[in-house]
């Protein structure tokens, strides 16, 4: 059994949506839950992609199905142009090649993915008028 704080740094660290070409790996504390007992043991990026593909493979059918819905003009738009992926989600290793291999469109990830949906908003509310289409006072 591990904590909340391990499993995101293994997440971060060696955490993949897409076969690896070089297997990672790391090492990591916790307790058996046999034995009771403290317990180190090595996790591979193999047995991360196991663990994560179930989640990932919804967010690629999330996707798809909007795709699905989305008006002929907005979708030839983004076929064209591509996918941004922004959060910090979108930084788990592989998800773009899964998403891209899925759709057959090409992903991108943001610029500062984790924060630039934030700064955007808050310059979308800096310019709420413009946006409104009324005059700025």
């Amino acid at each position: 059994m591990i904590g909340e704080r391990t499993a995101e740094d293994l997440k971060v660290n060696i955490g993949c949506v897409f076969p690896k070409i070089q297997d990672t790996e790391m090492d990591v504390r916790g307790r058996d839950l046999i034995s009771g007992l403290p317990k180190t043991i090595t996790i591979h990026s193999s047995e991360m992609l196991e663990a994560l593909i179930e989640p990932a493979m919804m967010i690629v059918d999330a996707v798809h199905s909007v795709l699905e819905r989305t008006p002929p003009e907005l979708a030839a738009d983004i076929s064209d142009k591509g996918i941004y992926m922004t959060g910090g989600g979108c930084l788990v290793d592989g998800l773009d090649k899964l998403l891209q291999e899925k759709t057959g469109i090409n992903v991108m990830i943001a610029q500062d993915a984790i924060s630039c949906v934030a700064l955007g908003t808050g310059k979308a509310l800096d310019n709420l008028d413009a946006l409104e289409g009324k005059e700025r006072k």
